[in-house]
């Protein structure tokens, strides 16, 4: 849990000071960071993972009948017919050869409106992106660590879910409620599984699953979704785990502010620009966490390649889990 008081000028760079980073460990052209740790062993450690066969997708439904849930601020994505039967019936449509008829749609959404993955890039501070390319990189678009070198490179290994709104006893944490490292480890004995070096690393708090279930007013007022909180020890736990992607079922995979800092998004800084830890957000672990509860087994494969978007700072995904 993070602890509260009043904090100082926030600065993120005062916070990092001393932590560790991966710059230039793969070199100084890298733009997919602690991915560079899944090498074939680690996809054939998750392959080995697999028991049963059985097979979970983690990205939200876009365009739902009652919205998406998205970071405030950002509008709801927006599905619109382009072409349908009423254009046959209308006669706006020319007839076909054969009498073939078809419909098209598009979407309206932001990159970052629906599960996805973060570019490394996509928060900075300090002028420099991860692995020290410069911010100026980002104007008109990321030319640098854009989220296009994850999605050509994707994601494969063994990964590892920790329930911590089972462990707390909750179908979802409270507005706000924060845990760190201690918790995370406390929730993995009582599940009796072990977070191995280089796994990929999931966190249920039950939030993006209770959209579904309640008043969307309520949902968004006062916008404070419970989270991971930064501390030193959590930055250098991934470090020394070589932990290469977090995901977690809230849309900023921590606590906006923290607490005792007043930085904001202080594990966007500390893991993704500074680690090169690949971030996914806003899963659907539901369904997932009911069935690992069911049969004790909270490890297995996990297959990701979010979309190849030129320049972009993050796109939509739908992990693949397989038991």
């Amino acid at each position: 849990m993070c602890d509260t008081h009043a904090p100082a000028k926030p600065s993120a760079k005062a916070l990092l000071a001393g932590l560790p980073t991966n710059w230039g460990r793969w070199g100084s052209a890298d733009e997919v960071g602690a991915l560079n740790f899944l090498d074939a062993a680690q996809v054939l450690r998750g392959i080995a993972a697999v028991r049963s066969g059985k097979t979970f997708t983690l990205q939200i439904p876009m365009g739902h009948e009652r919205g998406d849930p998205v970071w405030p601020g950002r509008k709801q994505a927006h599905r619109v017919n382009v072409l349908d039967k009423g254009d046959f019936l209308s006669g706006k449509m020319d007839e076909i050869p054969g009498g073939t008829e078809y419909s098209d749609d598009m979407m309206i959404l932001y990159l970052q409106g629906s599960t996805q993955y973060d570019a490394l890039g996509h928060v900075w501070h300090d002028d420099k992106l991860y692995n020290g390319y410069d911010a100026r990189s980002t104007i008109g678009a990321m030319a640098k660590a854009s989220v296009l070198p994850i999605a050509e490179r994707g994601i494969a290994g063994r990964a590892v879910l920790i329930d911590i709104a089972r462990h707390r006893g909750k179908a979802w944490l409270d507005r706000g409620e924060s845990f760190g490292l201690e918790d995370v480890l406390a929730a993995a004995a009582a599940q009796d599984v072990t977070i191995e070096k280089h796994d990929i690393l999931i966190l249920r708090t039950g939030w993006i699953g209770s959209y579904y279930h309640r008043d969307q007013q309520e949902f968004y007022a006062d916008y404070a979704e419970p989270g991971l909180c930064f501390s030193r020890e959590l930055v250098e736990w991934f470090h020394t785990m070589e932990i290469p992607n977090l995901v977690t079922d809230t849309i900023a995979n921590e606590l906006a502010i923290h607490p005792e800092s007043g930085v904001s998004f202080a594990l966007h800084h500390s893991l993704m620009r500074n680690l090169g830890v690949t971030f996914t957000e806003i899963a659907q672990l539901d369904p997932l966490a009911e069935d690992c509860a069911g049969d004790g087994q909270w490890t297995f494969l996990y297959v990701a390649a979010p979309l190849k978007v030129v320049g972009g700072t993050g796109a939509p995904v739908n992990p693949i889990v397989i038991k």
